[in-house]
């Protein structure tokens, strides 16, 4: 999995450096913007791609036009998370449902909270519950990357991932080797996949990449019964 580059707009400093940097920290790339000129720049700049943009309404007399602008993003869709504090009313609210914006994020989120509350955003497919369910479970996993060796607890298991539990995650895109048992379970699943997002205050998640038919089997069964 690919670094994820978020697009930060904001017109306080404070704020653009408090996601800059936890962004940063979860080894993700940052763009930011003051202005809303630098933001549509920012967009246009087809050098660096934006795979998420933050968007500060306040930051123009017609906000819904930079909205717009923003979801254009030159030859893509760029997807939109709104800072709440910059909607007026709920004339905004219909206003962005129209531009097909429905996300919102506080500013004044900590720095741990920044990456849980948009990870559904940047990894949509992984958190899409309907496609790809997630049974929350705590049991035992031991992982390997290269030469490493290590042992955690799962936080949620699906069919197509498992997130872990650590204060020592591995870089994204890392590809990783697991086994865990389910409860209930006498047998160990042996899985590879690859670390599809990784924050030290919370842990990483693993995208399955192989499985036996026999271990993919059980973990569909086990998701379906919860």
């Amino acid at each position: 999995m690919s670094v994820k580059t978020i697009l930060v707009a904001h017109r306080d400093t404070a704020v653009r450096h408090r996601f800059a940097s936890a962004l940063t920290e979860a080894r993700h790339a940052s763009v930011t913007a003051d202005t809303a000129a630098a933001l549509r720049a920012a967009v246009a700049n087809e050098a660096v791609p934006v795979d998420l943009a933050l968007v500060d309404l306040s930051l123009a007399e017609a906000p819904m036009d930079l909205v717009a602008d923003v979801r254009r993003g030159g030859r893509r869709l760029v997807p939109v998370v709104v800072f709440a504090g910059s909607v007026s009313s709920s004339d905004d609210v219909q206003a962005l449902t129209a531009l097909g914006v429905t996300a919102y994020m506080n500013e004044y989120a900590t720095s741990a909270q920044i990456l849980p509350a948009l990870a559904p955003h940047l990894f949509p497919d992984n958190f899409n519950r309907r496609a790809n369910p997630r049974v929350p479970v705590a049991v035992p996993v031991s992982f390997q990357a290269g030469g490493t060796i290590a042992g955690a607890r799962t936080q949620d298991i699906g069919r197509g991932g498992v997130a872990i539990r650590t204060m020592d995650p591995l870089p994204l895109g890392t590809q990783i080797e697991l086994t865990f048992r389910l409860p209930g379970s006498s047998k160990d699943i042996h899985a590879s996949g690859r670390v599809a997002w990784s924050d030290r205050r919370v842990g990483m998640g693993v995208q399955f990449e192989k499985l036996t038919s026999e271990a993919q089997q059980f973990l569909n069964a086990f998701v379906e019964d919860k």
